[in-house]
């Protein structure tokens, strides 16, 4: 179960999550940051650090942002490309 970042992220983009993720699962795109689930270890570290809490298990995502589940997925996959 990947972890995955919401709405709250929007325009925030604290990037304290990137500083504690030990496998580099963290991307930034335009509007927020997204996590890549094929990378993500389900190490739960990003979630403690996030100031806005955004950050959820993909089971535990809010009704109303379940969209982001495939937004962090299809973005981040667009995101490693370029890395």
């Amino acid at each position: 179960m990947p972890y995955v970042i919401a709405e709250p992220c929007i325009g925030v983009k604290d990037k304290s999550c990137v500083t504690v993720c030990p496998v580099d699962c963290i991307y930034e795109i335009e509007d927020q940051l997204v996590i890549h689930p094929d990378e993500c270890i389900d190490c739960g570290l990003c979630e403690a650090e996030c100031p806005v809490t955004a950050i959820f298990v993909d089971t535990d995502v809010p009704a109303n942002w379940r969209s982001f589940i495939e937004k962090n997925a299809v973005e981040a996959k667009k995101a490693a490309e370029k890395r």
